[in-house]
């Protein structure tokens, strides 16, 4: 089936009621038939629900939803993006070990693996987006992740997916790809070699704002990947804390197992039920949506490149943007997301251009129904130096767009107005 069908039906069989609409399971607790059944629960003899810090009805059918519109093999969701990307971090990686990350990140990103992470003994080394070649010489035999996003935010990169992963298999290491803001409506890196995506499901899946979440989904036959794989010793020896349980040997995806056995289970950063309720019903429209954001998008970065107060326009929809052929390449039909950015000659223009605008909302968000304004330098990226801000793509001058489901021609209107007051 198409994605647009599959986000209207995947991962749900009707319950007991046949309700059309899936049902929000607003409990924490579920009860057993009897001593035997909660046993064979625990032991995963059988399968069903245990509490809901470990899964709940609701949420399985938007991890279900979800991994089926990526093209994984299960999806288990989180508490938020920022989680989903612990999470999947922490799974393959511990004290000692080290991660490669591109510089070209969501600044929260930056932030939790440059500094809370090495507070857990992990460290992350950098390699420009931009230019693959960089991370062979950063690999050692502790490199445990390669984590990119599949298009940068804010500094609107778009990955060659396909040299990354190739890198990373050549040398038994993990990719992991935040596609956050393509989503796998228009980008889906599984297909090109991936082994993990994680989302900001609070960003175009919610698609208004509603609600805060995370998700992580693993490709088909990762298991192959890690089996005997010295790099993650985790999925191959006995895990204590769980029966001696061996996650190379159960029949199951392993790496959301393992994250939802030990990390989820531990660290507790669980997603509401309502929560994923909302989800849900975001991906129903989720494609539809996409379409238009893009296409608003695309309007927008076309009259911005001609107004002679902007330097540059990051969009990577223009033929003139250096990622064009990345994103004819990864994205569907050529489709490139809602949000851009632009730069202007300094700090103090950027925030009087901000301020003078009426109909976008001054908000650190993106991915909502409503066009938003954000000037990473004083915001998202305000805890990184000049030199720092200008190496992950985020000058000082720098405005990034999250266009919305507005008129184009009103948005349009609005810039116009703010750029000339």
């Amino acid at each position: 089936m198409q994605l647009q069908t599959e986000a209207l039906h995947a991962g749900y069989d009707k319950d007991s009621q046949s309700t059309m609409a899936v049902p929000i399971y607003q409990t924490t607790a579920y009860e057993f038939r009897d001593v035997e059944h909660a046993a064979n629960l625990f032991a995963l003899k059988e399968l069903g629900n245990i509490y809901t810090r470990l899964n709940n009805p609701t949420t399985d059918v938007f991890e279900k939803r979800f991994a089926t519109l990526e093209g994984g093999a299960a999806g288990l969701a989180t508490a938020s993006g920022m989680a989903a990307i612990f999470y999947a971090i922490a799974n393959a990686a511990e004290a000692g070990d080290n991660i490669l990350c591109a510089r070209q990140l969501y600044g929260g990103t930056v932030t939790q693996a440059s500094y809370t992470l090495k507070r857990f003994g992990i460290e992350a080394r950098y390699f420009d987006v931009q230019n693959p070649s960089e991370i062979e010489a950063l690999v050692d035999d502790k490199t445990k992740v390669i984590f990119f996003e599949s298009l940068t935010n804010p500094s609107i990169d778009v990955a060659d997916i396909a040299a990354i992963t190739a890198i990373a298999k050549k040398h038994g290491i993990l990719s992991i790809v935040d596609n956050t803001v393509a989503t796998p409506v228009l980008c889906r890196p599984l297909e090109h070699g991936v082994d993990v995506v994680v989302h900001s499901a609070s960003k175009y899946t919610t698609g208004q704002g509603l609600a805060i979440g995370g998700i992580l989904v693993e490709r088909h036959d990762l298991v192959d990947f890690i089996r005997s794989n010295p790099r993650y010793p985790q999925f191959n020896e006995a895990d204590e804390s769980y029966h001696g349980l061996v996650y190379v040997d159960v029949p199951l995806p392993l790496f959301c197992l393992r994250a939802r056995l030990s990390l989820l289970r531990d660290l507790g950063a669980v997603v509401s039920p309502f929560n994923s309720w909302l989800f849900i019903q975001g991906i129903e429209t989720l494609s539809l949506r996409m379409r238009e954001h893009s296409r608003n998008a695309q309007a927008v970065a076309e009259f911005l490149e001609s107004h002679p107060k902007v330097i540059k326009v990051n969009y990577p929809g223009l033929k003139s943007n250096s990622n064009y052929a990345n994103a004819q390449r990864y994205f569907n039909g050529g489709m490139s997301s809602g949000l851009l950015s632009f730069e202007v000659d300094d700090f103090e223009l950027a925030k009087k251009i901000v301020d003078a605008t009426n109909l976008f909302s001054l908000v650190v968000n993106i991915g909502d129904s409503k066009s938003i304004i954000t000037h990473p330098a004083s915001t998202t990226h305000q805890q990184l130096s000049a030199e720092e801000l200008v190496a992950c793509g985020v000058p000082s001058g720098l405005i990034r767009l999250s266009i919305g489901l507005e008129a184009t021609d009103d948005l349009i209107a609005d810039l116009v107005q703010a750029l000339n007051a």
